[in-house]
């Protein structure tokens, strides 16, 4: 197995920025559960940090190195800040084309990997949850399946929040210049919502969804309610909850879960 951090310049970010890695290139055998996931060329995962991480935290926090044995996959990690990796439209600040587009293409010219939908997913924590989920529902032609825990995708909860001039999870003045106001944030495809019912309407493929969330978390009720979403608009899903807080030992279980859940549906 190999790790190792790169920093290299995005021009959608107009910065250097960096990302981790992981490839189970010399993998001992012995480690792995399922000897069936390298009877192929790995897969590829995109994982992204929550709000104040970056991407060193599932090498460090989480069970990305454990993740890639298992299940034969490269495991990308980049670094965003705290973005909710949405797009503002101009270089510099388009953190969702920066993960969904500028990343994989850079891997694919630095490290020879061929990123196509059938053989990538991606997934994240809280913050990069929600990332996750709306940069799926973006280029839905590049990802087949997104693996969302815990996922800050509260975003009912957040407008009203910034229509009463309260903080939720981000101070009030960064969340206005990250999501707009009320309006923008509910009606624009900053509400994976809108983004699903687009893609519908124009005929396009919808990535599955793993969604899971620890019983004990503030935003459980949010996930349970968008799974409900994704069940009535006949998007194909699987949500879990069980005991567990908004925290590492909720993540590692359910990223290990998720993961097997999406290998069984699209790869049996």
């Amino acid at each position: 197995m190999a790790t190792g951090r790169m920093e290299f310049h995005a021009g959608s970010l107009m910065q250097h920025t960096n990302f981790s890695f992981v490839f189970p290139n010399d993998v001992e055998m012995e480690e792995v559960r399922d000897l069936r996931h390298y009877e192929r060329e790995p897969y590829n995962l995109i994982l992204l940090h929550g709000l104040t991480g970056t991407d060193t935290d599932w090498l460090y926090g989480g069970n990305a190195q454990q993740i890639a044995i298992q299940y034969n996959l490269n495991v990308f990690m980049p670094t965003t800040g705290n973005s909710f990796y949405l797009d503002h439209g101009y270089p510099g600040e388009d953190y969702c084309e920066f993960v969904g587009k500028e990343l994989p293409e850079y891997i694919r010219s630095t490290f020879g990997i061929d990123l196509k939908r059938e053989n990538t997913l991606i997934g994240g924590l809280s913050m990069g949850g929600y990332g996750a989920v709306h940069i799926a529902l973006r280029y839905p032609e590049d990802f087949c399946a997104c693996v969302a825990l815990s996922s800050a995708i509260h975003v009912e909860d957040m407008a009203a929040a910034i229509g009463r001039g309260e903080e939720d999870v981000l101070p009030l003045e960064l969340a206005k210049r990250i999501f707009g106001g009320p309006e923008q944030l509910l009606s624009s495809d900053s509400n994976p919502r809108v983004q699903l019912r687009d893609l519908k309407k124009a005929g396009k493929p919808i990535p599955y969804f793993y969604l899971a969330c620890g019983t004990e978390d503030e935003l459980c009720d949010a996930n349970r309610s968008f799974a409900e979403f994704l069940e009535a608009e006949g998007a194909e899903h699987c949500y879990e909850e069980g005991p567990g807080r908004h925290d590492w030992f909720f993540w590692n279980e359910y990223l290990d879960r998720g993961i097997g859940q999406v290998m069984s549906v699209l790869w049996p």
